[in-house]
C-alpha cells in the first residue's frame, strides 16, 4: 500500500444505474476527428441523421479526397461510425443505403438489417429500457421481415439460428406476423359474407375505408 494513502478512508457510496450511466457518457472518448472532417465534407450523411452508406463508399471516399482523408484513418473513422447506436437505428429501421451525394442506391441486405436489430436490443437488454428495447425489437423484425421477401418460413431458415435471446426475439415477430395474416384472412372472409359497403363495414370493424378495400384488392 503506498503510504500516502489514508488507512482509514471512508468508503464512497455505491453509484446508482443512473449515475453510472451518466458517468460514462461524461467519460466518453472523445470524436475521432475524420468523423469532423466527414461531416464537412459529407454533412447529409452524417449529419443530425445518420445514412447507411453504400458499398465501395470508403474507396470513393479516399478517391475524392486523398489530401484530406488517409485511407488507414478513414478505415477507423468508418468502422466507429457504422457501428455506433445510431447509425445502427438507420438500418434497423430499413433505410436505404446512400452514395456520397446522399441518394439512395440500394436496400441494405437483411442480414445487415437483422444484425442491426439484435445489436440494438443487446445494447439495451441489461438496462431499465429493456421491455421498450424488446417491444422496439419485434416490431423492427416484423417490418424487416416484410421487406426481405423471404415470408415468414424462408425468413426464419435464413435467421433461426443464434444466441437464445435472438431466437426468442424472431419467434415472438413471427408468431406476431402469423396473428395478423391469421386476422386480415377472417376479416377478407367476413367481409365477403356481410354484403355491405366498404364504409358500413369499415364502421362496424372500426377500420379505415383504405384498409377495407385493401381486403377487397387481397382477396
Amino acid at each position: 500500500m503506498n503510504d500516502e494513502t489514508p488507512t482509514a478512508a471512508p468508503a464512497a457510496p455505491a453509484e446508482g444505474g443512473a449515475a453510472r450511466q451518466q458517468k460514462k457518457r461524461k467519460a466518453a472518448r472523445p470524436l475521432h476527428p475524420v468523423l469532423h472532417t466527414l461531416f464537412e465534407l459529407y454533412p447529409r450523411l452524417f449529419g443530425a441523421r445518420f445514412l447507411p452508406l453504400k458499398l465501395g463508399v470508403f474507396e470513393e471516399m479516399v478517391a475524392a479526397h486523398p489530401d484530406r482523408l488517409k485511407a488507414e484513418e478513414l478505415k477507423v473513422a468508418l468502422g466507429l461510425h457504422t457501428r455506433s447506436t445510431r447509425y445502427l437505428e438507420a438500418v434497423a429501421a430499413g433505410v436505404p443505403r446512400h452514395d456520397l451525394q446522399a441518394q439512395p442506391v440500394e436496400p441494405v441486405a437483411p442480414e445487415h438489417v437483422h444484425h442491426a436489430i439484435l445489436e440494438l436490443y443487446r445494447r439495451k437488454s441489461a438496462t431499465p429500457q429493456e421491455p421498450l428495447a424488446r417491444e422496439r425489437a419485434v416490431k423492427q423484425l416484423v417490418e424487416a421481415v416484410g421487406r426481405s421477401g423471404l415470408g415468414r418460413d424462408g425468413y426464419r431458415e435464413r435467421f433461426g439460428a443464434g444466441p437464445d435471446f435472438a431466437v426468442a426475439l424472431l419467434d415472438e415477430a413471427l408468431m406476431a406476423i402469423g396473428q395478423k395474416s391469421a386476422r386480415q384472412e377472417a376479416l377478407q372472409r367476413a367481409f365477403q359474407a356481410s354484403g355491405k359497403s366498404v364504409e358500413d363495414f369499415a364502421e362496424m370493424y372500426g377500420l379505415s375505408t383504405a384498409e377495407v378495400k385493401a381486403l377487397g384488392a387481397a382477396a
